[in-house]
């Protein structure tokens, strides 16, 4: 099974868990998950982790070229029935036009059209005024996880290596 990254959980994973400067191995795994097929995101995921210049949009910039999935044309029908889905529901009409506009929609799409499993921070919310990843998936039947899902069902191990005593 693969996963899509939404960008949040890059971002959280930057600013809290997993710093760059103390948790490498969080950046290591994500890059040999990516290289065995595993872990991926999509392009419009990439522009948003890009727009701010830190650690992160340096990070990504390093990725290779298919870590950020550009959208093929299997995936346009997809885009398609995620943007039906969103306007049928009881979203207010801003709602459904921000969603449209914004990665999560692409994300959304990507894993409908490949089968992949979404993996983002968001909670499922019964608002109408915002667009949720977990409801779009949970109404199209896309699994969605949390990373901290993903890493235990994938058992990733960051574990420190010995070290010599002093």
């Amino acid at each position: 099974m693969a996963y899509l990254l939404d960008a949040d959980v890059f971002i959280r994973a930057k600013n809290l868990h997993y710093g760059f400067d103390f948790c490498p191995a969080f950046w290591e795994w994500l890059v040999a998950q990516n290289r065995a097929g595993n872990v991926y995101s999509v392009e419009k995921v990439a522009d948003e982790v890009q727009a701010v210049a830190d650690d992160l949009s340096a990070w990504a910039a390093t990725l290779d070229d298919d870590f950020f999935l550009r959208p093929e044309a299997t995936v346009f029908p997809a885009l398609a029935s995620v943007s039906a889905w969103a306007q049928g529901q009881n979203y207010t009409q801003s709602a459904v036009s921000a969603f449209l506009q914004v990665a999560d929609y692409y994300l959304v799409a990507q894993a409908a059209a490949s089968g992949h499993t979404v993996v983002t921070h968001e909670v499922p919310s019964a608002s109408t005024r915002r667009i949720k990843i977990p409801d779009a998936c949970i109404g199209l039947g896309i699994k969605c996880v949390t990373p901290y899902q993903m890493l235990r069902t994938e058992r990733a191990r960051f574990v420190l290596g010995t070290q010599a005593s002093t």
